[in-house]
């Protein structure tokens, strides 16, 4: 379950009350009256939480929850659930693939692996594709025409030298239209090898963006990140003209489990097309789950974020 420190929730404050009665003390009649169109402002400390829970095993969708089956703290102070709903909920999911030099080798992968995504998606769903290697590419825009995506599939090629994994994924993350205009909830789902120029001994350009700043873009974002391990070292170790180390590949994998994690979710790993049977089918259903959880805080709202 994606941790509930991480998740930002909003305020219901200032709800207002229009009264058009008179007033009635002790069961009789008084002069006191509110005047029609007098407002009286009632705050409320009442937060709301939307929750996705992921399966963590491959194949294994999350059970269907209940209340119970939650905690609430507050800056480590337990909360009171007020109400709870379960919904499905349509989501605007965003499929990001390298397609640099080191991943090119995949690339019939890469396009395969994406129309079974496209196919697993429910019709509700919005989808987007792009793709990133020295910089990134828009694909298809966020759109439910299943055929218009499976068509730009097409244009799915090898990228420019380099690879820019971070900024790619924290410009992706920051122009995801947010929920509060959409009424649906985001995720990316990003397909790498996660090797970024700007890792200690890579050749060429990489990223500006460092990875503890995509760590922190993570935590804030609202999107959920659900990366997937491209598995490339062993044909681009075997190709001199890339001058990869192991060492580049065993911190980049570091740094996906790390995404995983911040994000609540599990880093799968593909070789083959066989190695994501059931992943994309598994993801759509648990991101499409998504859980309201109510309480009212017991704290002065003093505009600050607390966890």
């Amino acid at each position: 379950m994606r941790d509930l420190g991480l998740i930002k929730f909003r305020f219901l404050a200032l709800l207002v009350l229009i009264l058009w009665c008179v007033l009635a003390v002790n069961g009789q009649s008084s002069d006191q009256t509110v005047e029609p169109g007098e407002l009286i402002r009632v705050d409320t400390k009442l937060v709301e939480l939307k929750v996705s829970v992921l399966g963590a095993a491959k194949n294994a969708a999350a059970p269907v929850l209940k209340p119970t089956d939650f905690a609430i703290l507050e800056d480590g102070k337990t909360q009171t659930v007020q109400f709870f709903a379960a919904a499905d909920a349509p989501f605007d999911l965003v499929l990001l693939l390298d397609v640099s030099g080191s991943s090119a080798v995949k690339l019939k992968l890469i396009r395969r692996a994406a129309e079974r995504f496209i196919k697993a998606a429910r019709p509700e769903d919005r989808i987007a594709v792009l793709t990133f290697s020295g910089d990134l590419s828009l694909i298809a825009p966020l759109n439910i025409d299943r055929d218009r995506l499976k068509e730009s599939l097409k244009n799915i090629d090898e990228g420019v030298q380099g690879t820019v994994f971070w900024d790619s994924l924290r410009y992706t993350l920051t122009h995801l239209p947010g929920e509060q205009t959409t009424g649906r909830r985001s995720a990316v789902v990003v397909m790498t090898d996660g090797v970024d120029n700007a890792l200690p001994g890579e050749r060429g350009e990489g990223s500006v963006t460092t990875f503890p700043q995509l760590i922190e873009f993570i935590r804030e974002s609202p999107a959920i990140v659900v990366p997937i391990y491209l598995d490339t070292e062993e044909e681009m170790l075997k190709k001199s003209k890339y001058q990869m180390s192991a060492a580049s590949f065993a911190t980049a994998r570091g740094q996906l489990q790390l995404i995983a994690a911040e994000g609540g979710t599990t880093l799968y790993r593909a070789r083959r097309l066989e190695d994501l049977n059931g992943v994309f089918e598994q993801v759509i259903h648990d991101l499409g789950t998504v859980y309201s959880i109510g309480y009212e805080s017991d704290r002065d709202p003093d505009g600050n974020w607390r966890k």
